[in-house]
């Protein structure tokens, strides 16, 4: 079950905005975050790493977390496990992030309720390297 119908896809892909925050995204090129975050560049968007180690990744310098960015964030995409899934979504809601995308596998249907509640649009269970091709 994906959660997000086509048309939210198509809107966070393509309205918005340009910066994404990619939570797990390390220089661990080896990780699905890594490819992903690379087709998001390709795409025209601003990678953001967010990751306890705050390297820079693909040019882009990285933060520990989603309230240390200094500037406004539009997408918060989430490559952490399930559990720590929903902690990142409300602190997406906390910084003004306007759309939350929980990668494929990564699901909590609790936070997705809150996070829809608290007006951004949402997408779990999904991944935008696969829908990107598909608009």
């Amino acid at each position: 079950m994906s959660y997000g119908d086509d048309a939210t896809v198509r809107k966070v892909l393509t309205s918005s905005g340009d910066t994404w925050a990619v939570v797990g995204l390390s220089n661990n090129t080896a990780r699905a975050a890594y490819g992903v975050a690379r087709v998001l560049q390709r795409a025209g968007k601003r990678v953001v790493p967010v990751h306890p180690k705050a390297e820079t990744v693909l040019g882009e310098p990285g933060y520990a977390s989603l309230a240390e960015i200094p500037f406004p964030v539009d997408v918060v995409d989430v490559f952490v496990n399930s559990e720590l899934a929903g902690p990142v979504a409300d602190q997406a809601v906390a910084v003004g992030a306007k759309a939350v995308w929980f990668q494929l596998g990564v699901v909590d249907e609790a936070a997705y309720e809150r996070t829809r509640a608290a007006g951004l649009d949402m997408v779990m269970d999904r991944c935008p390297a696969i829908e990107l091709p598909l608009l």
